[in-house]
Formats: C-alpha cells, sequence, structure tokens
C-alpha cells in the first residue's frame, strides 16, 4: 500500500465509503456504507475491483485530486463535471491517470452523489468490519471524517490483472436517474394514498440519514408506535406530517409510521436527489420489484 491521491479541494462532503455494515442493526449499529449502491459497485466493477472494494463518495460538491502515482480510475453516479488535467473525461468509464495529474469533479449537471474507485481499492480505518465513513461515531474511513486539503489517501496495489482502460456502461444497462418517480411499495401503516398521489420537494435539512420531504403532509393516526425495525427506503411520517425517506445512515429502529417503502433496485435514483429536487413515489408490486432488481444485477454482472 502506497499514497495514491492527494487532497487539493475535498469538495463539500467526500467520504470513504463500501457496502457498510448490515449485519449489525440488532446492535443499533446504522447499515452505512455507499448511498448508491449501483454507482458504487459499477465504478468498482469498471477498475476490476470486487463490488465491496471502498471509494469516495462525493456528495454534491466533488473535490479536486493529484494522482502521487500511475493509477485507473472510474467515475460513476452524479455528473459532477469529471476532468483530468482540465479536459473533460466520460464518466462510467475506466480511464488512466498519470503521476502528477489532477482530477477534478465540478460542473455538476445533476444528482447528488458520484462514486471514485481506483484500481486496487482506497484503505482506511476499518471499524466492526468496514471501512465506511460513519461520521456520528467519528468510525471508519479516513480517521471517521470526510476528507480535507492535504490529506493523503492510501490505495492498495492491484492484485488481478491488469485493469482495462475504456470499459465502460452504458446509459441503457445504468437505473433510471432521469425518472421523476420512484417505485414504492405500500408501507404497513399506510391509511391513504396520498402519498402516491403528491410530489414533494426535497429540503435542505437532508443528510446521509434522510431526506427530509416538503410537499402534502401525510395522514397518520396522530401517535407515535411501539418502535419497530427501519431499512433505508422506509417512508416515515412523523407527527408534523411531511414524509422523511430514510436513506444509508438510517436509525435502526423508531416509531413514526411507515406509509412507504422504496424498492431496492430504487434506491439509486432516490440516493441522487439533491436540495431542492422534486420527486413522486410510484406504488409497485413485489413482482416489479424484483424485475427491476433482476435488472440492475444483470447489468453488473456483465462488468464482472
Amino acid at each position: 500500500m502506497s499514497a495514491g491521491l492527494a487532497v487539493v479541494r475535498p469538495g463539500s462532503l467526500t467520504t470513504i465509503q463500501d457496502l457498510g455494515r448490515p449485519k449489525l442493526r440488532a446492535a443499533g449499529i446504522s447499515p452505512g456504507g455507499a448511498e448508491d449502491t449501483f454507482a458504487h459497485a459499477a465504478a468498482n466493477l469498471l477498475v476490476g475491483n470486487p463490488r465491496s472494494a471502498p471509494t469516495l463518495e462525493c456528495t454534491i460538491n466533488g473535490p479536486a485530486l493529484m494522482a502521487l502515482r500511475p493509477l485507473v480510475i472510474a467515475v460513476t453516479g452524479a455528473d459532477m463535471g469529471l476532468s483530468i488535467n482540465g479536459h473533460l473525461t466520460p464518466g462510467w468509464t475506466s480511464t488512466f491517470v498519470a503521476a502528477g495529474e489532477l482530477i477534478s469533479l465540478e460542473g455538476r449537471t445533476w444528482g447528488a452523489r458520484a462514486y471514485l474507485a481506483v484500481a486496487g481499492g482506497f484503505t482506511g480505518e476499518k471499524w466492526l468490519g468496514s471501512m465506511s465513513t460513519h461520521l456520528l461515531a467519528g468510525r471508519g474511513g479516513h480517521h471517521g471524517r470526510a476528507l480535507r486539503t492535504g490529506d493523503e489517501l492510501e490505495v492498495a496495489s492491484h492484485l488481478g490483472p491488469s485493469p482495462a482502460i475504456d470499459r465502460t456502461l452504458g446509459e441503457a444497462a445504468r437505473p433510471d436517474y432521469a425518472s421523476p418517480n420512484v417505485g414504492a411499495l405500500a408501507g404497513p401503516h399506510m391509511t391513504s394514498r396520498t402519498i402516491f398521489e403528491s410530489r414533494y420537494r426535497v429540503s435542505a435539512l437532508s443528510d446521509r440519514m434522510g431526506a427530509r420531504l416538503e410537499g402534502p403532509p401525510l395522514p397518520s393516526s396522530g401517535g407515535e408506535l411501539l418502535s419497530f425495525p427501519l431499512a433505508a427506503g422506509c417512508v416515515q411520517a412523523p407527527k408534523g406530517g411531511e414524509p422523511i425517506l430514510l436513506l444509508a445512515d438510517h436509525p435502526t429502529c423508531g416509531g413514526y409510521p411507515v406509509i412507504a417503502t422504496v424498492a431496492t433496485a430504487c434506491m439509486p435514483r432516490a440516493a441522487q436527489l439533491a436540495p431542492g429536487d422534486e420527486i413522486g413515489f410510484e406504488e409497485i408490486d413485489h413482482l416489479q420489484a424484483r424485475a427491476l432488481a433482476h435488472r440492475l444485477e444483470a447489468a453488473l454482472l456483465c462488468l464482472a
């Protein structure tokens, strides 16, 4: 292992993330990990890593990073205007970067989160079996925090065959990031169809725990329930009525009614919601949810 990238500009929130800690909910530890797991996995596969390898999750405003040695990278997810030494470079494509070249993500056109993978994978502090940064606990990733100017990121040696350059994943194989809706199933506490008949705007108060949605209030019983397990994708109706869409750092249990649950295959679209974006919820059933999941899995298998 050796330093592979130096942080010239950290971006608004750039953290090391992998697939998180999904087996620790019973201990009260949120799963965490990459918000857009499809983009995270695709970036890794494009550079020859396993899906679970750590990537950089870049939020809203991306970083500028200096390559300290030759690297193969891929950037997926949101379009943040990837450039290398000032030259625009396509996303969703494996790209060679020479030592001394500047990787910059600026000029965002859509989406909230981009994922930068490097052949070999980033290394960092492992906490409870994962290198994902847990911001509340201050553990995992790069000292448990977002990147800062001057940080140097270690990259593990790539152990497989030399990663191919210019591998790409076409737009047709990706999630429908342009969809005005996310597919969701009716939740256990749904008392009206308001959630499926309305449009909502993402609040500026949103974070990795959840997206607060502004719009028609959701009818509820008015009181809290006995705490029950929660998962990413649950849409809760707090007392005020405006829904909260839970994301990767969600609490493991809670007592607000769950009105709907976004299908796993639709969570990549949800993960790309930025403050000010509008979204609707389209009701789907279990068979439709499975079909969407199979399509995305097939796209990733083509890269493996």
